[in-house]
């Protein structure tokens, strides 16, 4: 009589392939591991890839305004919100969508004078008298009639970080990593120097999504450790490097055993990213080599404490720009309210917000055009929405996602330009629409990348950070 009841399973090929891999397979594997030549011919991720055609830039600085800046009291000048303030938008406009809150006041005027700047003539609010400098001005190109798909914040910030209004789709500077890889394996390939605000929508606008972990976003903070655990804690250079090479060895095991797998990838990647910035970030943060006249230019020395912190966030960018990183994001610092997003407090926190932001954007332009860093870098200035030319409540303005401001320089831009247009009170677009996947084509197009041919195989189709959509913006283009 057999010993067991029921007859054994026959094992499976791929479970017989899986289980060696682990046995004699190891034995293979090992000997790969000790020749550099094969062990660099395991996939990786971030290594530099050709363009699809010659490129105007080589690296982005995503300047980005968390909460939705108003157009219309910042570079869209409506006059005829003045002649009619504190008239019902029904009866002047017409049919009003409706806004996030629906609570829909008087038309509501700008409470800052614009003024014609540079050679450009671009009208500009008086929010922005650093910004206003002829030699900065007259670099950037406004695009006036952007549009968002989304007029609550998280979906919002979902679709202008990923093109799509849901949660996990990878950021664009996820998209523009797995598009052209890296050119410092020191490191990330995607930073974001976080001010003190995480946007709604969380670190997800920030993610990878299904493409490999290696081209998600590290969260920097502007301040002398701006990484946790960036310090070593071994007191011997060797003890950290025995445990390196250990773990490195059970990863490679691993992703023996469980054959190709992205993320498995992603993930030795980071490590590895990791262990090099312990020496690449410290030196990024030492700014004892800028000299005093450019620690006063960005705001450093400034009075208010949110101009001293973007402006060191734009410092470090122009850093990390001169250190190859490709794509750097900067968020809002705290302290300025709630962030863009003035319901009520209009004049308050716009206020705040572009004494934030106005030093410290214009040093940088100024400071990319001396270091002749700025023909080779795309900034790009954008908010998720604009805000209703009308009031919420007596001082607020509601989201408005159909028609706002925002503004590129440098890379193949075209300066001094201004395309596409709004109504006459400043709330839908009325000419050359354009919508966020269109920024994004623009961006990537800027960069050499077909956004049509930059597409990651995931569920069963070619996924892409356009989706079906996106047409550039030929306008902004030198």
């Amino acid at each position: 009589m057999p010993l067991h009841p029921f007859p054994p399973r026959p094992i499976q090929r791929r479970d017989m392939l899986r289980r060696c891999a682990m046995g004699f397979g190891a034995v293979a594997l090992e000997v790969l591991l000790h020749d550099e030549l094969a062990a660099a011919a395991i996939s990786d991720p971030l290594a530099p890839k050709s363009p699809h055609f010659s490129a105007k830039a080589r690296n982005v600085i995503f300047l980005y305004m968390d909460g939705g800046p108003s157009q219309v009291d910042t570079f869209d000048h409506k006059p005829l919100l003045e002649r009619y303030h504190g008239r019902d938008p029904r009866e002047l406009i017409g049919e009003l969508a409706p806004t996030q809150f629906d609570n829909i006041g008087k038309v509501l005027k700008s409470q800052w004078a614009f003024r014609q700047r540079g050679e450009s003539g671009a009208w500009v609010s008086d929010l922005f008298p650093h910004l206003s400098a002829p030699e900065v001005i007259d670099e950037i190109a406004f695009v006036k009639s952007m549009t968002s798909k989304f007029s609550e914040h998280t979906s919002a910030n979902y679709f202008l970080h990923s093109g799509s209004g849901l949660q996990g789709r990878p950021s664009m500077g996820a998209w523009f990593g797995y598009g052209l890889g890296t050119m410092n394996r020191n490191l990330p390939g995607f930073v974001v120097l976080n001010g003190g605000l995480v946007p709604p929508g969380g670190l997800d606008c920030f993610g990878s999504g299904f493409l490999p972990a290696a081209y998600q976003g590290s969260v920097f903070l502007p301040r002398d450790q701006p990484v946790a655990n960036i310090q070593p804690q071994e007191s011997d250079s060797r003890i950290q490097k025995n445990k390196l090479e250990l773990i490195a060895r059970l990863d490679r095991a691993t992703l023996a055993a469980s054959g190709h797998d992205a993320q498995i990838e992603g993930a030795i990647q980071n490590y590895e990213t990791a262990f090099r910035m312990q020496s690449s970030v410290p030196e990024l943060m030492d700014l004892r080599g800028e000299s005093d006249a450019v620690k006063k230019l960005y705001g450093l020395e400034a009075d208010y404490d949110n101009t001293k912190t973007f402006g060191l966030q734009c410092l470090l960018a122009r850093r990390l720009v001169e250190r190859g990183v490709r794509f750097i994001e900067l968020t809002c610092p705290s302290g300025n309210g709630d962030r863009w997003d003035q319901h009520n407090k209009l004049f308050d926190g716009h206020s705040k917000n572009c004494l934030t932001i106005d030093q410290p954007i214009a040093a940088l332009i100024r400071d990319l055009k001396r270091t002749g860093l700025l023909e080779s870098t795309l900034v790009v200035w954008a908010g998720e929405f604009g805000r209703t030319p009308f009031a919420q409540g007596n001082d607020g303005r509601d989201h408005n996602p159909y028609g706002f401001t925002i503004w590129m320089a440098g890379g193949g831009v075209k300066g001094g330009v201004c395309v596409g247009e709004t109504d006459e009170w400043g709330y839908r677009a009325v000419r050359d629409r354009f919508e966020i996947f269109d920024l994004h084509a623009t961006m990537l197009h800027l960069l050499g990348v077909d956004h049509t041919r930059s597409t990651y195989r995931f569920s069963g189709r070619d996924m892409r950070l356009t989706d079906v959509h996106g047409n550039l913006i030929r306008q902004v283009l030198a």
